[in-house]
């Protein structure tokens, strides 16, 4: 008989890996009733500092990683399998062990996994060492089995996998791995939790944390922490993140080289970003919080006036991106990027002001964002198949005015500007029984034209004249965005009410031939395993913003068994020490 085969692999530390190489694929859990915390609180949450740069929770769960791993393409679905197995023998197989017999008998239903600064490397003053050192890692599993944990640590070690050394510390009888690339501290808090540290000093700040001494803080008591986890909570979650912003923000910096903003004191009022991920039949789904410190000067404005957008678009469009204020928007935007000091963010504030003020000779807030704070929304819409040549796809912005009469002064100045400076035929027309204005120029092959759709909604459209897009949504597109099945599949319904919306049609964008942007490594494995994106967002409350996110997946089906371990053998010789159980007293 064939033996089913489960995932052979250390899920978490594979989830952190994966996550810190990836650049921001990450696998979030939220804790369900674990040994140890409550409530929305992750697994090792008295452990963990709470200076800790991300702490992720992952479940222990086979049928999920089953799940997981048959999503994707083909290609991704190896190039993912590829990945867990390079690190179950790396962080296992290296090590002389096993996760089907020697860690799955006993470990709880999730992990967690912290990322915490390295410590600063000794150098000269004012000099910037050569090479930053790396994040240093917790990982926390709980004990459901304590006998087959003790007979894990009890078991004997092959010489491939480097020598023991132990050593105590405030009770706690640590055993230490040398002469490997990668050392680990392990011990046992309380008979509940197995922790894993990749530095000495980590575990010992672990265990600090844990009785409470030096004025370690744990990460449970993170203000504002519980009450941001409860707001997210899923049934059967595969995994949670919480990114701690401030610190984060200042490890980034001093690794980037780059001196903070005048205003970065602006991020150090945001305390957190947290989410958890669900499984589903088509896809994964997201639910996050990102919220301020109970004490921070700043606070949200509370409303959540996103409606009618989606509505107004036509059900062909690729992607969009709305929102219920667009003044509010720009302004908050704007401080964030130059707090961070961004190198490059996706539209640097002070290159559309710059650009504006030498095109047209406008101000972006005086001229524009001033009747601006109403809901909006940029859209790329597609062209029908066998249109003539042109652009292969049509923008469109439309934003609710505030101020009709100081919108139309503003339009007025665009188009003597297009016309007397670079000579764009500009002449009055009709789309339907509306009036609109179209910007003409032959010979580089596309059109602006703008105009009102009702009272206060005004729009600019840029596409191929063959094409405009104007025609399909005056006076109302015959098949809205908002009533298409891809629209209604992808973007989740809640928060209601929301702040607004993102979506992208991957499967429509690809089969338009579209050329998609390149990510880091240049890996498009994960862009051709999604076949779309939905995001809605709100403003929950006077410190925190709420936000789902769904992906539709590819599915490859049943994945292949991983490949076998191939370096070293797990056979240990006999004589060597055997590991014993660590106890340790309660704090």
């Amino acid at each position: 008989m064939i033996k089913k085969k489960k995932p052979s692999l250390l899920l978490p530390i594979g989830a952190a890996v994966l996550l810190i190489g990836g650049g921001g694929a990450a696998y979030w859990a939220l804790t369900q009733g674990g040994l140890v915390g409550s409530g929305a609180l992750p697994v090792g949450a008295e452990v963990i500092p709470q200076d800790a740069l991300m702490t992720l929770s992952v479940s222990t769960d086979p049928m999920q990683w089953q799940q997981l791993r048959e999503f994707g393409t083909p290609q991704s679905q190896a190039a993912f399998d590829k990945n867990l197995a390079q690190l179950r023998d790396r962080l296992l197989t290296a090590n002389g062990y096993d996760y089907e017999k020697d860690i799955q008998p006993w470990i709880g239903k999730e992990v967690s996994i912290a990322l915490l600064a390295p410590p600063a490397p000794a150098t000269a003053p004012n000099t910037a060492p050569a090479i930053m050192p790396k994040p240093v890692a917790i990982v926390v599993m709980p004990i459901q089995n304590p006998l087959q944990a003790k007979q894990l640590l009890e078991k004997p070690r092959s010489q491939a996998a480097g020598k023991l050394v132990d050593r105590s510390y405030k009770g706690f009888q640590i055993k230490e791995t040398q002469g490997k690339a990668e050392n680990f501290s392990v011990t046992v808090f309380d008979g509940k939790l197995l922790v894993v540290a990749t530095d000495p000093k980590a575990m010992d700040r672990a265990i600090d944390t844990y009785k409470g001494e030096q004025g370690q803080s744990a990460l449970k008591a993170t203000p504002g922490f519980t009450k941001a986890l409860g707001k997210i909570q899923t049934a059967q979650s595969f995994g949670q993140l919480y990114l701690n912003f401030p610190a984060a923000t200042a490890f980034t910096l001093a690794n980037s080289g780059k001196a903070a903003a005048p205003n970065a004191a602006q991020l150090s009022q945001t305390q957190g970003v947290a989410a958890t991920l669900s499984l589903q039949p088509e896809g994964v789904r997201f639910k996050g919080i990102t919220w301020y410190k109970p004490d921070s000067q700043k606070t949200y404005q509370v409303e959540n006036r996103a409606k009618t957008m989606p509505g107004r678009l036509p059900a062909d469009t690729l992607l969009m991106a709305s929102g219920g204020n667009l003044q509010q928007f720009w302004q908050n935007y704007s401080q964030g990027a130059t707090a961070i000091n961004l190198a490059l963010p996706p539209v640097p504030p002070d290159w559309l002001q710059n650009a504006l003020k030498s095109t047209v000779n406008m101000d972006l807030d005086k001229d524009f964002l001033t009747w601006m704070n109403g809901e909006f929304s940029l859209a790329m819409v597609g062209v029908p198949e066998g249109s003539p040549s042109g652009l292969p796809f049509n923008l469109l912005f439309m934003v609710q005015s505030s101020d009709r009469r100081a919108t139309e002064a503003t339009l007025k100045q665009l188009d003597q500007v297009m016309a007397e400076k670079y000579k764009f035929k500009v002449e009055e027309s009709k789309a339907g029984d509306q009036p609109v204005t179209n910007w003409s120029l032959p010979a580089i092959g596309f059109s602006v034209t703008h105009g009102w759709l009702n009272d206060n909604v005004t729009f600019i459209a840029l596409g191929s004249p063959s094409v405009p897009v104007v025609n399909q949504i005056v006076p109302k597109p015959s098949a809205s965005l908002a009533d298409s099945q891809a629209f209604k599949a992808s973007v989740p319904s809640d928060p209601n009410p929301n702040n607004g919306n993102f979506f992208a049609n991957l499967e429509l964008y690809k089969t338009k031939k579209l050329p998609l942007p390149q990510l880091p490594l240049g890996n498009q494995n994960l862009i051709d395993a999604v076949r779309s994106i939905g995001v809605t967002a709100a403003i929950s409350d006077d410190r925190s913003t709420r936000y789902d996110v769904s992906l539709l997946l590819q599915k490859a089906g049943k994945p292949a068994p991983l490949p076998s371990p191939t370096t070293p053998s797990n056979t240990a010789p006999s004589g060597n020490p055997a590991l014993e159980i660590p106890t340790a007293p309660s704090p």
